[in-house]
């Protein structure tokens, strides 16, 4: 029999205090989208794709010798590479405020005021520095309890011996053993028993569906991790489905509400990432996503994703809808639009890379600069450049002209515009920015960043540095001195 929500949300909200004390070190930290999570993560994602923030790993800055790996690799560097270290991107606190806030309204029960907070912020279309919905923040911390619940449940499960194994019930059918662990189902019931109880509130309603999306890519993930029976891996599976299947009937009756609230749109369109449907209709709720939200570049980047034939599109919509968007945010990024469709497609795909317009991404590059000059978008479009489009060379010779020429952008990105150096931007890039990507620690996360981007500039400027000169960044400009 299950217990009142009441006594099931106190349960949850003591959870880090119960579980085993792995879980308890890291429950605390700050979580990762981009995620979205940190500031990197929330960047982007090839996977659920950042419009709703999905649940990431939590990361603990862990103290000790961490970070020595990634030191040692760009020694070689530190002595004449003189570049201010920004360890938290700007904006971070602001996005884990209101992370903390949505998180501790749920925990309190105080969903009336939550429900509202959120509507107002979507209503007013309230954003934090970088573009990302404040109404998106909140909600992310209002089922992150849940959320990672699961899927600390799913990493003790896995990672005990034999835990990923199946096992016979008592009339011989096969299931993943633990599989019936409480934490996987008490929280979402939680949700769905706070949803009977306000069944007009079209905001809670998403958010109990966007918890169903966050853990159906948990159950996905654990699925692609597991290496033993076929049978435990197909289960896994049809969870995740079934989580899927879930979120689509809570939100089907919201289509209406949603043509004029972003945040709805977002969880619609993050049901694609998990779901077969027409092209058209993705495209379209992508576009009225976008035209609410035209200054976030997250949607952008998910549609392009979603137009891979991989997705829901095909190689031809991914080029229309490209096009389109740069038309329907001229305003805000001129070109950029176009960039921002192929940004993260073009690095997954060897033929979005052979299809695109080189030079009209690159005049979106410089639009996009234009539009948003901060140290933190310039950290992203040169490690963009410079880390992720070059990782998957050699695959594809006509993909290589094209990433190639775009690659070189790196040069001018670092040399006239980079003044500080954003780690963990360059580390996310390292990872193709997938905000599922699992990271055990954030020192040793951030130094392998560091170290990348180090080298890379390296590259940049050879010939100063073999000719024996110390490069320092400032905010006033690159100077260069004897070493």
């Amino acid at each position: 029999m299950l217990k009142p929500h009441a006594q099931i949300w106190t349960h949850l909200s003591r959870l880090h205090k119960d579980v085993p004390a792995w879980i308890s070190a890291n429950f605390s930290a700050e979580p990762s989208r981009a995620l979205p999570g940190t500031a990197a993560a929330q960047e982007s994602a090839p996977a659920p794709l950042a419009t709703t923030l999905p649940a990431t790993p939590l990361r603990s800055p862990e103290t000790g010798t961490d970070s020595q790996e990634g030191q040692t690799e760009a020694g070689s560097f530190t002595d004449q590479l003189l570049i201010p270290i920004l360890s938290e991107c700007p904006g971070s606190k602001t996005r884990q405020a209101l992370q903390d806030k949505g998180q501790f309204l749920a925990r309190q029960e105080r969903w009336d005021e939550l429900s509202n907070l959120i509507r107002s912020s979507d209503q007013a279309r309230r954003s934090t520095s970088c573009g990302q919905p404040k109404a998106d923040l909140l909600a992310y911390g209002a089922r992150s309890d849940v959320v990672n619940a699961v899927e600390h449940a799913l990493q003790d499960r896995t990672a005990k011996p034999g835990g990923g194994q199946t096992s016979l019930g008592k009339k011989g059918s096969n299931r993943p053993k633990n599989s019936e662990n409480p934490i996987l189902i008490e929280g979402v019931m939680a949700l769905e028993s706070l949803r009977r109880d306000h069944p007009k509130d079209s905001y809670l309603t998403a958010i109990v569906a966007l918890a169903h999306i966050d853990i159906a890519w948990t159950w996905r993930a654990a699925a692609s991790q597991d290496y033993t029976a076929q049978a435990n891996r197909e289960a896994q599976l049809r969870r995740c489905t079934a989580h899927f299947d879930r979120a689509a009937v809570l939100l089907a009756p919201l289509d209406d509400q949603s043509k004029s609230s972003a945040f709805l749109l977002a969880a619609r369109c993050a049901l694609f990432a998990g779901r077969s449907a027409d092209t058209l209709d993705v495209a379209d709720a992508y576009a009225a996503l976008i035209d609410q939200t035209p200054s976030n570049p997250r949607p952008m980047r998910a549609l392009g994703v979603q137009m891979l034939p991989r997705a829901n599109g095909s190689y031809a919509a991914l080029e229309l809808e490209a096009r389109r968007t740069a038309a329907r945010t001229q305003e805000q990024w001129g070109a950029g639009g176009y960039t921002w469709v192929y940004f993260d497609a073009m690095a997954l795909d060897e033929q979005a890379c052979a299809r695109v317009d080189p030079k009209f991404f690159l005049d979106g590059l410089q639009d996009i600069l234009c539009a948003d000059p901060s140290q933190e978008m310039i950290n992203l479009l040169a490690a963009y450049c410079a880390v992720s489009l070059p990782k998957r060379e050699g695959i594809s010779a006509s993909a290589d002209r094209h990433r190639l020429e775009i690659s070189k952008a790196a040069r001018w990105l670092v040399r006239s515009h980079l003044r500080e150096l954003h780690p963990l931007i360059w580390a996310h890039a390292s990872e193709g920015f997938d905000n599922n990507a699992r990271i055990t620690s954030l020192r040793r996360f951030a130094a392998h960043g560091q170290a990348k981007a180090l080298h890379c500039i390296a590259g940049i400027y050879r010939d100063e540095l073999d000719s024996g000169h110390r490069i320092t960044f400032s905010p006033q400009g690159v100077n260069l001195t004897p070493a």
